[in-house]
């Protein structure tokens, strides 16, 4: 490596010094500094020539979103961002100022990590969650399932108009049939605009329940956390393995909050009536029916029951 006083010397020749000219003779001459200076007409040739660094980074990093890569393979010395240049009087004339600013790649990049920060998920696959979503695919998958994706688009549409309504949906329907993707779809679009959300994978939370006798700290967080979030989704709601103490202290605790305060959204191959039946029976304790009835009234007022149809399509991820 040369040493500092090597390159000081090499600066101080007249070879280092045409050099440096002829840089700063072709940047002046690049047609965005042409601009810059048509648009800004009291900037100095002394001011450029002071800001020279600025302005080759500017023009540098142009270049490169011109020709962009791709985020991940950013050539900027600041990832995922660029130079822009600023005009601003001062008492001894128009100074020129630079700051690094996100590209729209960039930004999109930030919004969809702060749409997963507001979504929390329980023993669900997050492939479920980070799939691609687009309308259009959406409806094409499977003409059977349209009219059920038209309902859910609506209530989409609705909530970003007018906000959330304490109503949420059942979206019952045999296996397969993509009740959890379109599930994950409406709570990712309300998470866009700024709703918090929270999907419940129900046989396997039921399981971690019992695990959760031990920890009161974890059990209490864990139940506040689907009290309070804007959007909560009971997945798979049907298939657990129900306790009494799950049915009424877990589930009864948690709907008994949220009724008549924010939406809860249900996926199930049970229908309502289904449901209840499932609700009124445990292992330990056999039928009770008034018990499975009195949280099906924390259930049923609540929700616009949706009929998911469509072919089975169920592969390696779980898309109840």
């Amino acid at each position: 490596m040369e040493s500092l006083g090597d390159l000081l010397r090499q600066m101080k020749s007249p070879r280092f010094r045409e050099e440096s000219q002829k840089i700063a003779g072709r940047l002046l001459s690049d047609p965005l500094v042409l601009e810059l200076r048509a648009q800004h007409p009291e900037l100095t040739d002394q001011e450029l020539m002071t800001n020279l660094s600025k302005l080759y980074q500017y023009v540098g990093d142009r270049g490169h979103c011109d020709n962009c890569p791709g985020l991940d393979n950013c050539p900027n010395d600041f990832q995922g961002h660029y130079t822009k240049l600023s005009v601003e009087p001062s008492e001894s004339g128009a100074k020129l100022y630079d700051r690094k600013t996100p590209c729209h790649k960039q930004l999109t990049r930030q919004h969809e990590q702060q749409v997963k920060q507001r979504i929390h998920s329980f023993y669900i696959d997050e492939r479920a969650l980070n799939e691609g979503y687009n309308p259009k695919e959406i409806v094409a998958k499977d003409s059977n399932r349209v009219p059920a994706v038209v309902q859910i688009f609506q209530y989409i549409s609705d909530t970003k108009q007018n906000g959330l309504s304490p109503q949420g949906l059942y979206l019952e329907g045999g296996f397969g049939t993509g009740k959890t993707f379109l599930a994950s779809y409406l709570l990712h679009e309300l998470a866009k605009v700024g709703h918090t959300g929270v999907i419940v994978y129900m046989p396997d939370f039921v399981e971690d329940l019992k695990s959760m006798f031990q920890d009161n700290n974890r059990m209490k967080e864990t139940m506040d956390i689907m009290k309070h979030t804007d959007l909560l989704i009971f997945d798979d709601i049907g298939a657990e393995n129900l306790s009494s103490w799950v049915r009424d202290h877990v589930l009864g605790s948690i709907l008994n909050y949220r009724m008549n305060r924010k939406p809860t959204f249900y996926t199930s191959n049970y229908s309502l009536a289904d449901l209840q039946k499932h609700l009124s029976f445990t292992n330990k304790d056999g039928e009770e029916f008034y018990k499975g009835e009195r949280l099906m009234n924390r259930i049923s007022p609540f929700v616009k029951v949706i009929r998911v149809e469509g072919e089975n399509k169920r592969g390696g991820m779980s898309n109840s």
